[in-house]
């Protein structure tokens, strides 16, 4: 098998900032045919999205598609419910892990994986004020050491 081309088309850097991701799955996602050309052209924003599973379906919710420009009438709404293609045993793993209390599910990143759009979803946990903090200094730290070693290597 020949190895396919990831393509992404929007990334969530705030979920990993706000949230501390346990567990990942790669999904499918129900769109329309106007929806994947908008997509082609990298118009789709995941900032505000979240994952609810409803009579055994996974959906995101909030996620922005943006209208296709010659779409006219085939045009969905940019909001919509989109359902999430995922096996039965995982939407129950996914099901029980999200009953437990501060526990939801966030999509990571949209992307082609060659002609399919796929949705990276975690399973995540809240982050408190202090895992933030803490989390902001050990990068500056690594930041540093990473300025302190280019400097030495200079000399």
């Amino acid at each position: 098998m020949g190895k396919t081309s990831e393509k992404l088309i929007a990334g969530n850097k705030k979920a990993y900032h706000d949230y501390e991701i346990l567990e990942t799955y790669e999904a499918g996602i129900d769109l329309a045919g106007t929806e994947v050309k908008s997509m082609r052209m990298g118009k789709c924003s995941i900032k505000e999205a979240f994952v609810r599973i409803d009579d055994m379906q996974a959906f995101v919710y909030g996620m922005h598609v943006s209208p296709y420009e010659k779409g006219n009438i085939f045009n969905r709404d940019p909001l919509r419910a989109r359902r999430l293609l995922l096996h039965k045993n995982e939407i129950r793993k996914l099901f029980g892990q999200v009953q437990q209390k501060g526990v939801t599910i966030v999509p990571l990143k949209v992307y082609f994986k060659g002609q399919y759009v796929k949705v990276l979803i975690g399973v995540a946990r809240g982050k408190k004020l202090y895992d933030k903090r803490r989390d902001i200094a050990k990068k500056d730290m690594k930041r540093e050491a990473e300025r302190e070693f280019k400097i030495r290597n200079f000399d």
